[in-house]
């Protein structure tokens, strides 16, 4: 069956596809690229075809198409290796996404997608086919580029929104919710989510492969891991745990919490972008220059520019 993306999100067709596949991994086929080199980065456009501050008052739902339109006109004048978006494409309804995604097929850049928790706010019956529908090959994947190792995680894969009904993993997303509840944790929030084990171990061995390959490391998800927040990762502890111990793991970059944040521990980066539908005017997106001791980050509109030097 050869359905086109727009063919798909007119059908809705759960059916069309069984689901994500699992731990892709295309380092090993990418050409070889010097640095430094350049990619763009965009984090929560998170638009639908709803009154701008509605329910919230802060995110200006409908604006998201012509910032995400002039992002993606000013990031086609760049040299840039890629553009990846931090995930919340959209806000909610499966409809919303026949809007966004044609603005992605005139991004010039090869283009990577994560998905946020706002992209499965979507009838139960379409959530086996959002991964397909972006044009993922699957949810969690890997890729180089030069020296760079760049490893793309599903932190919604325990969660309990991007599980349909009757899936064993919602069990789990109860139960380290409940667990985090317990102990007060600032970020037991039902609109978090985090990586499974197999997910996990697979992290591990990407991480060390990459590792034996002398490469240097940037982790994306959209969920943040520090410093503390709401928004944080169900798993955000132990996912510190594997960036400090790793030498290689340079840098983890992440949507989710609008407003931005800054950390840094054991001389590792954790970088938040801000979500672009925060603001009625003014846009946020950002490109990042990767050269051999640190990531440049020029930040457009309401994003800070940054430079991460590694430790």
């Amino acid at each position: 069956m050869n359905l086109t993306r727009r063919e798909l999100l007119k059908t809705g067709s759960a059916a069309a596809f069984a689901g994500p596949l699992a731990g892709l991994s295309s380092a090993e086929t990418q050409p070889a690229v010097k640095t430094p080199f350049r990619f763009g980065v965009i984090a929560d456009p998170q638009f639908a075809p709803i009154p701008n501050t509605y329910g919230v008052k802060t995110r200006f739902y409908s604006n998201s198409v012509w910032k995400l339109a002039e992002a993606i006109d000013q990031l086609n004048h760049e040299d840039l290796e890629f553009v990846i978006t931090l995930g919340d494409m959209i806000d909610r309804y499966w409809e919303s996404f026949q809007y966004v995604l044609p603005l992605y097929d005139d991004l010039k850049h090869e283009k990577f997608f994560l998905l946020g928790n706002h992209d499965f706010n979507v009838p139960n019956e379409y959530l086996h086919s959002i991964v397909r529908t972006v044009g993922m090959q699957a949810a969690y994947y890997d890729f180089s580029k030069g020296e760079y190792r760049f490893i793309v995680l599903d932190g919604n894969d325990i969660s309990l929104f991007a599980l349909p009904q009757g899936d064993p993993r919602r069990a789990l997303a109860e139960k380290r919710l409940a667990e985090l509840k317990v102990s007060h944790a600032p970020n037991a929030q039902d609109f978090n989510g985090s990586l499974g084990d197999a997910q996990f171990a697979w992290l591990e061995q990407r991480v060390h492969e990459a590792a034996a390959l002398g490469q240097k490391i940037v982790i994306f998800n959209h969920y943040p891991v520090f410093p503390p927040h709401s928004s944080n990762a169900w798993d955000s502890e132990r996912m510190v745990r594997l960036v400090c111990d790793t030498p290689n793991i340079v840098a983890y970059l992440n949507g989710h919490n609008h407003a931005g944040n800054y950390g840094e521990t054991g001389g590792k980066h954790f970088l938040t972008f801000r979500g672009m539908v925060e603001t009625p005017t003014d846009n946020a997106y950002a490109i990042v220059e990767a050269f051999s001791d640190r990531l440049e980050v020029k930040g457009f509109g309401i994003q800070e520019s940054r430079t991460l030097k590694f430790a």
